[in-house]
């Protein structure tokens, strides 16, 4: 008579509500409420939880339903402040923008639900395989995170890192890899023992460990500091002037009030300073050319053409019958044409409608449009010896298209410039969160990145990802600093990134996921056997 199946204990209440706590940990860990700074080991804690509740005995069902809650209250917690940009600004109602925040929240989190679960059901035996294990599933989350839909990988648990040990391996893995990392650790941490203080060889993993992590940032450091080898001089410092308007969101588009403010602002500004490099953020310019008062940027180019001074400014571009597009405009001294950047990813519901979800947008007050989409990679803006890449908005969230700009060392960016307008949510985190993104492409790359926004955070980061000049938020200014572009030799992670896009991460946590489900496969069949 065959054995009844043992019972799988029931999850306690007490541990959907751990997983819920850690998920908003993880969210506080990546700008901590207060001060807004990324806090590494609150993000290694909080996956910790996580693993530990999952290594408790239970089905593969229930394993799904806590990485489900830890992901969306964790999302939640990141992005809640969507809400302020669809209810203060749109117009729409209270309890919709919040549905609709919870709604994504929990769409995005099934891609951990999923991946728990597998987790669950394939783990392999053995400490170290386990935790490959996990970090690999919990990799292949990320990315279809960061991909699928138009990808929305905000908060991904990496950006927590632009400090701490695990931030030398930017360079070399970028944030998903990182991210892996902290998962593979979190896992390995909650597989320690008591007995382990007395195994020679959990010692010896333990200082294998610290030697990777001790070389990894040994690395790091000969190259942002160049310790290794003679090195020409540099190059002078870029002078910079970035420009921060402040101009109310729910005036910044309205033709009796914030429009001839901004316009007004931006215009004496730009026809007045003196400086290499002035930057005035995404759509500074909140009208297309045409409907601008004739001259009006006639006068902007007339003050660039002097010799010495370029500028690189938001506007929208286009008209009705070829298409608008979010853009950047160049003016330097003997250009025949302006420079032009085109936004290339954009944002789904502001820039474009996604199918079936007209009736969403329409009941927001926001100008909306159906803009056009730029190229990848395009051309640097080139001015005093540097190749300067804009991107717009939230395009440096996605560091393997930034990292297309690198197929060709030759012709690489030295100096990256970000144009944003997060006046959209407020005073809040989004700010401090932006930042750390942008930092993170400079660890990633070891490429400078200036940030020129409506409200915050415009500031100067450095090749090594250190906030050198910060402006005050939320407030009408100008930040004056300098920069020092970086060329040469390109990051490991700039070098596979502009080849194979993120498919090596893919291709690892497929292989880990795809050895285990064989591994699992193969014992089953001896058991029965």
């Amino acid at each position: 008579m065959a054995a009844a199946p043992a019972q799988v204990p029931r999850a306690a209440p007490w541990q959907w509500l751990l997983a819920l706590c850690a998920g908003l940990a993880q969210a506080a860990s990546l700008a901590l409420p207060g001060s807004g700074q990324p806090v590494w080991w609150l993000q290694l804690a909080s996956m910790a939880v996580l693993a530990w509740l999952l290594r408790r005995p239970m089905g593969w069902r229930r394993a799904a339903g806590l990485g489900w809650v830890f992901a969306t209250a964790w999302l939640v917690g990141t992005f809640w402040w969507l809400y302020i940009s669809m209810h203060t600004y749109g117009g729409l109602a209270a309890a919709l923008a919040a549905a609709a925040v919870l709604a994504l929240a929990a769409f995005l989190g099934s891609y951990y639900a999923v991946v728990s679960g597998l987790y669950k059901a394939l783990a392999p035996k053995g400490r170290a395989l386990d935790a490959l294990f996990f970090g690999a599933v919990w990799l292949l989350a990320e990315l279809a995170r960061g991909q699928w839909w138009t990808g929305f990988p905000w908060g991904a648990g990496g950006y927590a890192h632009v400090e701490g040990p695990l931030a030398a391996l930017a360079r070399s893995v970028g944030v998903y890899g990182i991210g892996f990392a902290a998962a593979v650790l979190a896992m390995l941490l909650v597989q320690v023992r008591r007995s382990d203080l007395r195994n020679p060889r959990v010692w010896a993993l333990a200082l294998g460990v610290l030697a990777l992590a001790g070389g990894a940032a040994l690395q790091r450091h000969c190259a942002v500091e160049q310790c290794q080898t003679p090195t020409a001089p540099a190059a002078p410092a870029l002078p910079l002037v970035l420009l921060q308007g402040n101009i109310p969101q729910d005036e910044k588009f309205q033709p009796g009030s914030g429009v001839p403010m901004a316009l007004q602002w931006y215009g004496e500004r730009l026809t007045s300073l003196e400086g290499a490099l002035v930057v005035a953020p995404e759509t500074a310019i909140p009208l297309l050319p045409q409907q601008l008062t004739p001259g009006y940027l006639d006068a902007i180019a007339q003050h660039y053409s002097q010799e010495g001074q370029a500028t690189l400014l938001g506007i929208p571009l286009g008209s009705l019958e070829a298409g608008y597009t979010n853009s950047v405009l160049g003016f330097a001294p003997g250009q025949a044409v302006p420079y032009r950047y085109d936004k290339h990813h954009l944002v789904p519901f502001g820039e474009f409608v996604p199918p079936f979800f007209r009736w969403f947008t329409e009941r927001m007050n926001i100008p909306l449009g159906d803009f056009s989409r730029g190229g990848l990679a395009q051309a640097p803006f080139a001015w005093h010896g540097e190749r300067i890449a804009p991107n717009i908005c939230y395009e440096d969230l996605f560091g393997e298209e930034l990292g297309a700009h690198f197929a060709r060392p030759e012709s690489a960016p030295t100096v990256f410039v970000n144009l944003s307008n997060i006046g959209w949510f407020g005073n809040t985190l989004a700010i401090d969160q932006h930042l750390s993104i942008s930092r993170m492409r400079a660890l990633e790359f070891e490429r400078p990145m200036v940030r020129a926004t409506n409200t915050g955070a415009t500031a100067i980061i450095d090749h090594r990802g250190v906030v050198t000049h910060q402006l005050e938020r939320h407030a009408r200014g100008m930040l004056k600093g300098a920069v020092h572009g970086r060329s040469g030799a390109v990051t490991p992670y700039a070098a596979w990134v502009s080849r194979f896009g993120l498919w090596p991460l893919w291709g690892l946590g497929l292989l880990v996921l795809a050895m285990a489900a064989v591994r699992r496969r193969r014992g089953s069949h001896i058991h029965t056997g």
